[in-house]
């Protein structure tokens, strides 16, 4: 996860006691960690530090064999696997049900990504301010004769984090019933 839906959705977990353990990209981390105004010292921003709290984190190249072992050894430990990426990804990543199941079965997989996972758009990127304008929300804001206007929170991020963050938690309910866990998109 990195930047908004996905950390402001884990954020949630965290607050609730939840042990988060972010992965983030070995090339300088999450993005938001540039994000200012305010800056904190380097590779760090009050930004990142606001969507992250009381989250541990490690960086990981999921693209190597040695981040893949670490990272499945790590998913051996955990309730749930959240990610924020595009919809091809997971699964070239390794971390969808199907890749992780003989980890740890009862693992529940949430694929939080704009468009899917299985559609002609699965490998688009998205955020917010676009599914603002996908969505029509643009038109909603602002001023009568003026141009579409973005929202001044990032609504759709902090909507899908929240609602990704509930679907884990149902999903969580659902693999403690039945010992098996599942995929979530």
């Amino acid at each position: 996860e990195q930047y908004g839906a996905g950390p402001f959705g884990s954020m949630y977990l965290a607050a609730l006691g939840a042990e988060i353990i972010k992965i983030e990209p070995p090339d300088g981390g999450d993005n938001s960690r540039a994000s200012g105004p305010h800056f904190l010292g380097p590779d760090d921003s009050q930004f990142f530090q606001t969507f992250n709290q009381g989250k541990r984190s490690l960086t990981l190249n999921l693209k190597s064999e040695k981040g893949q072992a670490l990272f499945r050894k790590l998913a051996g430990t955990a309730d749930a696997v959240l990610n924020n990426l595009r919809g091809d990804q997971p699964a070239r990543l390794g971390l969808d049900y199907p890749s992780l199941s003989a980890v740890k079965s009862s693992l529940v997989c949430v694929h939080l990504s704009a468009y899917g996972r299985h559609n002609e758009r699965e490998n688009w990127p998205g955020y917010d301010y676009l599914m603002q304008a996908e969505g029509g929300y643009l038109h909603l804001t602002g001023e009568p004769d003026s141009p579409p206007t973005r929202m001044g929170l990032s609504m759709v991020d902090y909507i899908t984090g929240t609602t990704a963050a509930m679907a884990l938690l149902a999903g969580l309910l659902g693999a403690a019933r039945s010992g098996t866990g599942r995929d979530i998109d």
